[in-house]
C-alpha cells in the first residue's frame, strides 16, 4: 500500500489549520466590530439624550421667568387625622334670651342677623305679673316706713312710762314684719333680674328685654303683640367670632390626638380657603356603637364664612412627628403625567420626576426623586415646563 511520507502530513494539517482561522475571523469579526460600534452610538445617545433634558437658561431669561432655587432639606412633619365634623355656634359665647314673666311684647327691636352690644334692647313687654311686684315692692317700702315711725315713738313712750311694755313688743313685732315683707319682695326683684322701679315715663309693667352679650342675632321667635310666657326664648345671640366644628374620632385614633393640637378646616362651600384651629375637648365618653368620641375643633371666623350647620372635613395633627421633605406646590408641575420638579444640574435646570404624598398648607411631602441638598426651583417651575415643552416641539420638526 502506497504512505506518503510524514512531512507531507504536517504540511496538510497546518494548511487546513490556517484556513480555518480565516474563515473564524472573516465571519465574527465584522460582528464584534459592529456590536461594539452600537454600543458607542448608544452611549453617546444616552449621554446626548441626557443633555437634552437639562435647559439652559440666560441669567436675563432666569429674571424674566421669576426664577427662585432652595436648596431642599428634611423638616418636622406631623402626619394627620382626616375626620368629618359639623361646624356649631361656640357655647361659651351663645345666649337664649328669654323674658322672667310673662307678658306681651309691644315692641320688637332687632331683626335676624343684627349685629348687637351687649345691653342692647332687644324688645319690651307689658307684664301685669311684673307690675304686681313692684306694686308690692312700693307697699311694702311705705308699711317699713310706717312701721318704723311707730316703733320710734312707742320707744320714746315706753321710756316715759307711757304705753304697756305690750305695746313697745306688738310695735317692734310690726317693725319686723314689715321688713321681712319687703326684703322677700326685693329677693323676688333680684331673681328676676329686674329693677325694683320702672323706668321715668313708663309703667310699672314695663320690661325691657336686654342682650346678654354681644353678637349676632341668630334666631328671632318674638312676636309683635304676642303674650309671651315666662323664660320662653325670644332671640338667640351668638357670638360667631369663633365657632366650633364638633367631629368624632375612632378609638384607633385616640391615642394620637390630644388637647390644643393643630387642625385644618376645609368646607365645600369654600374649596380654596383653608380655616386653621386648635382641638380644645375630647370626650371622655365612647359611643358603643360607633366606637367613636366627639372632639371639639375651635376655629377663628374672622369673615363670618363658618356657618353653623355646614359639613366640614378636618385634619388634626398626630402628637407624633416625623422628618420629610416639603416643597411648596407651586414647585411642582404635571408633565407628561408624571409630578416633576425642575433641579439644578450644571448650569442648567434638570425635569425630575417625584412621587408625592400629603398636601397641607400650600405645601408637599416629597417621597421621592428628590434627595436631602438638592437644589430645587421653588418659583418659575411653570417657565421651565412651557421652555422644556416649546424645545421638544422644535425637535419634533
Amino acid at each position: 500500500m502506497f504512505r506518503l511520507p510524514k512531512r507531507v502530513y504536517v504540511w496538510v494539517g497546518c494548511t487546513l489549520t490556517l484556513v480555518l482561522g480565516a474563515v473564524l475571523v472573516v465571519r465574527f469579526v465584522p460582528d464584534v466590530t459592529a456590536s461594539i460600534s452600537a454600543s458607542v452610538k448608544s452611549a453617546s445617545a444616552e449621554s446626548h439624550s441626557d443633555d437634552e433634558k437639562v435647559l439652559e437658561l440666560s441669567p436675563d431669561e432666569m429674571r424674566r421667568a421669576g426664577i427662585k432655587v432652595e436648596p431642599i432639606e428634611p423638616t418636622q412633619r406631623a402626619e394627620t387625622i382626616t375626620a368629618f365634623g359639623t361646624v356649631s355656634a361656640n357655647r361659651n359665647s351663645f345666649a337664649r334670651v328669654t323674658s322672667p314673666v310673662a307678658g306681651r311684647l309691644v315692641k320688637i327691636d332687632v331683626d335676624l342677623g343684627a349685629e348687637v352690644a351687649v345691653g342692647a334692647l332687644l324688645a319690651t313687654l307689658e307684664s301685669p305679673n311684673l307690675a304686681d311686684v313692684r306694686t308690692s315692692y312700693q307697699q311694702g317700702q311705705t308699711e317699713l316706713e310706717l312701721a318704723r315711725v311707730n316703733l320710734d315713738r312707742s320707744q320714746k313712750l315706753s321710756q316715759d312710762g307711757s304705753i304697756a311694755q305690750k305695746a313697745l313688743l306688738r310695735a317692734r313685732s310690726d317693725y319686723e314684719r314689715a321688713r321681712a315683707a319687703l326684703a322677700a319682695v326685693e329677693a323676688k326683684l333680684t331673681t328676676l333680674g329686674v329693677a325694683a322701679v320702672a323706668p321715668a315715663g313708663t309703667s310699672a309693667a314695663y320690661l325691657a328685654v336686654n342682650a346678654p352679650l354681644s353678637g349676632t342675632v341668630v334666631e328671632r321667635t318674638a312676636v309683635l303683640g304676642e303674650y309671651a310666657q315666662a323664660y320662653q326664648a325670644l332671640f338667640t345671640v351668638a357670638d360667631l367670632s369663633t365657632v366650633w366644628v364638633e367631629t368624632n374620632l375612632y378609638d384607633r385614633d385616640l391615642g394620637d390626638v390630644v388637647v390644643g393640637a393643630p387642625a385644618v378646616v376645609t368646607l365645600s362651600a369654600y374649596p380654596n380657603q383653608r380655616f386653621a384651629g386648635k382641638v380644645t375637648y375630647i370626650g371622655n365618653i365612647l359611643d358603643k356603637d360607633t366606637r367613636t368620641a366627639m372632639a371639639r375643633v375651635e376655629v377663628a371666623n374672622v369673615e363670618r364664612r363658618l356657618k353653623p350647620g355646614l359639613f366640614a372635613n378636618v385634619d388634626i395633627e398626630k402628637a407624633a412627628r416625623q422628618a420629610a421633605l416639603r416643597l411648596p406646590e407651586n414647585a411642582l408641575v404635571l408633565l407628561q403625567g408624571q409630578m416633576t420638579a425642575f433641579v439644578v444640574r450644571g448650569s442648567g435646570f434638570e425635569p425630575r420626576p417625584v412621587e408625592i404624598g400629603e398636601r397641607n398648607g400650600g405645601m408637599v411631602v416629597v417621597k421621592s426623586g428628590l434627595e436631602d441638598g438638592d437644589l430645587v426651583v421653588i418659583a418659575g417651575a411653570y417657565a421651565l415646563k412651557a421652555k422644556l415643552l416649546k424645545s421638544q416641539i422644535g425637535d419634533a420638526h
